[in-house]
């Protein structure tokens, strides 16, 4: 085993973002954990200034380039990184003198953001997980009485000779098989995901031109692929529903804002993401599908408890939209996030490509 190609395989597995500068402050080498964090594909940031992965204060650069002519490392904690993209990552990092002709400095960076969002994670995970306990066992306690509820209509429906009086156990049988549906509903999908060769952005067209259709060019659906994502083991049928529960619960909000957002606008982004860890596993490869709308946001006091069943932000709302995606993409052994301000909310759905590492 030759030892370069050994010692590159193993910064390319880290999950420490690890960065190689020459004395000029260029990139030589940016492993795909750096990639992930800072946005960029190794192959655009070759040989590019360090300031276009990231701007910094004038007074850190000095002192990067102050350790490139004394050769003396130095470890930087809690920096604030804002990349190109307007995002902003809190980060510790170390920078190690390398005793090399072509690279100055060895720059590890370790994001503060995520333990955090591990947590967070699987903060949700649990949360999920609970749901689905709970409304299985209410499902189950609501079904059964509403079986004999609706035998016994129909046994008495029988035995009625007024037309008016079989009016009412009629009105008996259609409510309880409407909310007999309502439970089927919370359940999620029931049956296990048919799973087959899928492309993300199959669904996600699929998804943007059924909603350009409702919308009626009221609103403007704007695309940001990452081409190069693979296709991956998923049942189509499922994440469209998924998905579309998602975009459309951003449509309503659109519509029904007020005052009317200036130029109303959903972005579907989709980005992979290496190295990356649900809950507790880590996948080699996973699909980040961001759906961001410019509506009024959801409430703070709401948006903890989206994910539950009967939770929704609208007068005329079941709540149960959600938690259905939730249930899909979670049989898909993947995780749905969101975040919201006014003027920005934005559902995140990680999707893992390949079996866990």
């Amino acid at each position: 085993m030759k030892r370069a190609p050994f010692f590159k395989r193993m910064l390319e597995n880290l999950s420490t973002a690890v960065l190689l500068l020459d004395r000029r402050l260029r990139v030589i080498y940016i492993n795909p954990a750096a990639e992930m964090l800072f946005e960029v594909s190794g192959k655009r940031i070759q040989d590019a200034p360090v300031t276009d992965l990231f701007i910094e204060t004038d007074e850190a650069l000095q002192t990067l380039q102050e350790s490139v002519v004394s050769g003396h490392p130095f470890t930087r904690r809690e920096a604030e990184f804002m990349l190109s993209s307007g995002t902003r990552v809190r980060a510790d990092y170390s920078i190690s003198p390398f005793p090399d002709d072509a690279a100055a400095l060895l720059m590890e960076i370790q994001p503060r953001d995520r333990l955090l969002r591990i947590t967070r994670e699987e903060e949700l995970l649990h949360q999920q997980e609970t749901t689905r306990i709970l409304v299985r066992g209410m499902a189950h306690e609501i079904k059964n009485p509403l079986g004999g509820i609706r035998g016994a209509a129909q046994l008495l429906d029988r035995e009625l000779d007024s037309q008016g009086l079989k009016d009412y156990t009629r009105v008996i049988i259609e409510e309880a098989d409407r909310l007999r549906a309502l439970v089927d509903r919370m359940l999620g999908p029931n049956k296990a995901p048919q799973m087959a060769s899928a492309n993300i952005h199959e669904v996600l067209e699929r998804v943007r031109t059924l909603l350009e259709a409702e919308s009626k060019g009221t609103v403007q659906f704007a695309r940001d692929y990452d081409v190069s994502l693979p296709e991956f083991l998923g049942d189509k049928a499922q994440l469209i529903q998924a998905f579309l529960n998602v975009a459309r619960n951003a449509l309503e909000a659109l519509a029904h804002q007020k005052p009317p957002a200036h130029e109303p606008r959903i972005l579907f982004r989709t980005r992979a993401l290496r190295q990356f860890t649900i809950g507790q596993n880590r996948h080699r490869l996973v699909v980040r599908v961001d759906i961001i709308d410019n509506g009024p946001g959801i409430p703070a006091d709401l948006l903890q408890n989206v994910f539950y069943p009967m939770i929704s932000g609208r007068a005329n709302g079941t709540g149960l939209g959600l938690a259905i995606t939730q249930s899909i993409i979670g049989q898909h052994h993947g995780l749905v996030e969101c975040e919201s301000s006014p003027g920005r909310t934005n559902f995140i759905i990680f999707i893992p490509l390949e079996p866990p590492a």
